[in-house]
């Protein structure tokens, strides 16, 4: 019978953070793939979890040579727990190659959940989590990187990513220039970590803080483009706020509700709305 594929979310900073379920499976586990296995000793150590299972490196250097070993060691039955240094593996980390090579071959792939910097940045970013894209690390070259972020400069959705701190600066300073000085972002440093700082505020801003230098790991998440006004009389707009009325909400929800659709400011809706009044 074929084996099983844990991904196991990893604590970013605080050993306290990993559940019950975590320290069953890494001191169950038949083969423990880890990033780094000195964090992973670390790690048990803290947790005072004892490792009865064959201990295998999983890095970016080996981890297409690692595939066939850890492959038949799923076919013959063994539960494979995937850890990385911190969070969720695959996500900007080693593990999707694995995860595609075992859903391929029939494999049960499972997840023991736990943190992920996205989503803590996100919801302690105080910009808008509705709706989100993630992008990684940018590229290393001011070039690239510069182009990525043109790229990104209509780009709706709240956005996160992923930063070394020697870089941190050039990456504020070229995010201004694609998106203007002042779109609100925040810094995220060293995050549930003894350190821990959440630098808010528009991104020429946060690239002067950046000039003096920064320490620790960073995720960067960064506010959408605001959509264009749309063109509408007060008549059409009153007309909107009618409908999101009829629907069950109330005035100041549905006034809310026209100006997140249209890009328009509160007074220009709310003024059509007074105006369109019998």
């Amino acid at each position: 019978m074929a084996g099983r594929l844990v991904l196991g979310g990893a604590p970013l900073g605080q050993p306290g953070d990993v559940g019950p379920r975590l320290r069953r499976v890494m001191a169950e586990a038949d083969v423990l793939a880890v990033e780094d296995t000195r964090r992973l000793h670390r790690l048990a150590a803290d947790l005072e979890v004892t490792l009865t299972g064959r201990v295998v490196t999983f890095h970016e250097s080996v981890e297409r040579s690692r595939l066939p070993g850890l492959l038949a060691a799923l076919a013959d039955g063994a539960t494979v727990l995937l850890l990385t240094d911190a969070g969720m593996p695959s996500v900007s980390d080693p593990g999707y190659t694995l995860v595609r090579a075992a859903v391929e071959q029939g494999v049960e792939v499972t997840s023991v959940p736990g943190p992920s910097a996205v989503t803590t940045a996100l919801a302690v970013s105080g910009l808008p989590v509705d709706r989100f894209c993630f992008e990684g690390f940018l590229p290393r070259k001011a070039g690239e990187r510069r182009a990525k972020l043109a790229a990104l400069a209509d780009e709706q959705r709240t956005m996160v990513f992923f930063e070394s701190p020697h870089r941190l600066a050039d990456a504020l300073t070229d995010a201004a220039g694609a998106f203007g000085g002042e779109r609100p972002a925040a810094v995220c440093r060293e995050l549930t970590k003894t350190h821990e700082e959440v630098r808010r505020g528009p991104l020429a801003s946060l690239a002067a803080w950046a000039a003096d230098g920064v320490r620790g790991e960073i995720t960067l998440v960064v506010a959408g483009a605001r959509p264009a006004p749309v063109e509408l009389s007060a008549d059409e707009l009153a007309a909107m706020v009618a409908a999101e009325e009829a629907a069950g909400a109330p005035r100041k929800d549905a006034i809310r509700a026209v100006v997140v659709r249209t890009g328009l400011p509160r007074r220009v809706v709310y003024d059509a709305v007074v105006t369109a009044k019998p």
